[in-house]
């Protein structure tokens, strides 16, 4: 029997391994292109639903953020309440006593995990007009709720990035959807070298395709890095999904993520 060099079965072995995972990756891209988007969207394959509306997930997976004006208190005070659409199924309302008076910071709910690359589907209830709150991508990059609001902090916006896509947006009263493919900022020698992108889908409709997220806004009392270096100092950590409470009936349900590696600086999908 004649056997092949040992150096020969290795490079064969490795470019068995290489060749698996490009055609791993290349599943997944499709995978994400495919998948449901827009409200009631089903988690695609490999994610995690992290907030059903039920009280035992909200406790389960999420805390409070503890910002530099944080003052609630576990447990989480956000409610449990009825879904106000959909019959017999319950969603998470934003209002805690902390917060009344537009107080951001002071009681916005966090995931204990935290992600680098994700794909993210999340649904949202504005209940009143001018209804305000916020998905935070990492705990640093906002992506606003704000119903009214037409400009660059508004409905829909990579706040202070982009205009808001306005027209996507299903109104007061009403599910909306936000289908998110996020790419961490990358770090060489720990220095930042490429800043973060997203993409997106609203209510199913493409608004922002592979945009650069330059800094975090609003300062300190905003997310992760928002008092470094005027919200500009990104640091080379994962952060949580945050969800914004600012003392306004807004309710969230149907939320799912599944962890990526994006290889390549691009979100579209």
């Amino acid at each position: 029997m004649k056997y092949l060099p040992l150096t020969t079965v290795a490079l064969l072995i490795f470019t068995t391994i290489v060749s698996s995972a490009s055609s791993s990756q290349a599943a997944d891209t499709k995978s994400l292109r495919t998948a449901d988007r827009g409200v009631g969207a089903k988690p695609t394959k490999g994610a995690e639903m992290i907030l059903d509306g039920s009280r035992k997930m909200l406790d389960e997976k999420w805390t409070y953020w503890k910002g530099p004006r944080y003052s609630s208190s576990l447990p989480i005070k956000w409610k449990v309440v009825d879904d106000p659409v959909d019959a017999g199924k319950t969603a998470i309302q934003t209002d805690d006593p902390a917060a009344r008076g537009g107080r951001y910071g002071t009681a916005d709910i966090v995931t204990k995990k935290k992600y680098r690359d994700f794909r993210l589907h999340i649904e949202f209830l504005v209940m009143k007009k001018r209804g305000n709150s916020g998905v935070y991508l990492q705990n640093r990059y906002e992506i606003q709720v704000l119903d009214g609001d037409k400009t660059k902090h508004g409905m829909g916006a990579v706040i202070n990035e982009t205009e808001s896509p306005y027209h996507a947006y299903n109104g007061v009263g009403k599910w909306n959807s936000y289908d998110i493919v996020f790419r961490a900022a990358r770090f060489k020698d720990g220095k930042l070298s490429k800043k973060a992108l997203v993409s997106m889908y609203f209510n199913g409709k493409k608004v922002h395709t592979n945009v650069t997220i330059n800094k975090v806004w609003g300062g300190a009392n905003s997310g992760l890095d928002g008092g470094n270096k005027g919200g500009s100092g990104i640091t080379d950590v994962p952060g949580g999904l945050k969800l914004q409470c600012e003392g306004h009936d807004v309710r969230y349900r149907n939320t799912w993520i599944k962890e990526l590696e994006l290889k390549k600086a691009d979100t579209d999908f």
